[in-house]
């Protein structure tokens, strides 16, 4: 990605590349305003398919996820519904503030259904029971300490994050004071069960399959 201050106007252009491909999208989009930014500056930001996001005011600028991302994403929700007690739901592209000057986008994060009907944008991290990044190899390394440190510091009891750099592979972390433990890791092949506001066992492979893929009996 390629983020710039134009000296004439104040203004920032930002151009966003799409994953795997390190070559530029075509076309620039500018934004209001200048770093430092803070979480009210985003909301005035266009509707350009973009994701921005803001760590201690500087912005993340992801383009929207790639086919592969969206087909685990939509797995994982299918699993998630199947099994959740009522009062849970699963949502996609959560907004999160964390702070006046961080804001991050997580891939799916469950809160209680109460919280959604009495939340209009963003969520605070007190709401957010569990939280889910799926990791390409560009995204991997923020997803995995920049992201994980932050969700810690906010209090997040668990975090998921799954790899789908070759075969699918699930990490979970869960809050110890301040920091997640150590992760434990589920690889494709095997029934992982998975810390969540309540259990949940599914095989990572099926995160990754196509709709016809037979379901696992052992999935509960």
């Amino acid at each position: 990605m390629v983020e710039g201050e134009n000296p004439d106007t104040g203004q920032v252009t930002v151009m966003a590349t799409k994953e795997p491909s390190t070559e530029p999208t075509p076309g620039w989009t500018v934004l209001p305003g200048k770093p430092p930014f803070t979480v009210d500056d985003l909301l005035q930001f266009p509707a350009d398919g973009n994701r921005y996001e803001l760590v201690n005011g500087s912005l993340l600028v992801s383009p929207a996820p790639a086919p592969m991302h969206q087909r685990v994403a939509s797995r994982l929700k299918a699993i998630f519904e199947a099994v959740a007690p009522p009062e849970f739901e699963m949502l996609g592209s959560v907004n999160l503030r964390i702070g006046p000057e961080d804001l991050f986008i997580s891939d799916l994060a469950v809160v209680r259904a109460d919280d959604i009907e009495l939340t209009r944008v963003m969520f605070e991290p007190k709401e957010i029971l569990l939280v889910v990044e799926i990791s390409s190899q560009e995204t991997q390394l923020r997803d995995s300490v920049l992201k994980q440190t932050a969700y810690a510091e906010a209090g997040i009891p668990i975090y998921w994050r799954i790899e789908i750099i070759e075969t699918p592979v699930v990490f979970t972390y869960e809050l110890e004071g301040e920091e997640y433990k150590p992760a434990v890791r589920f690889e494709a092949g095997s029934v992982a069960t998975l810390p969540a506001p309540f259990e949940i066992s599914f095989d990572p492979a099926q995160l990754i399959a196509r709709r016809d893929w037979p379901t696992n009996p052992e999935v509960r």
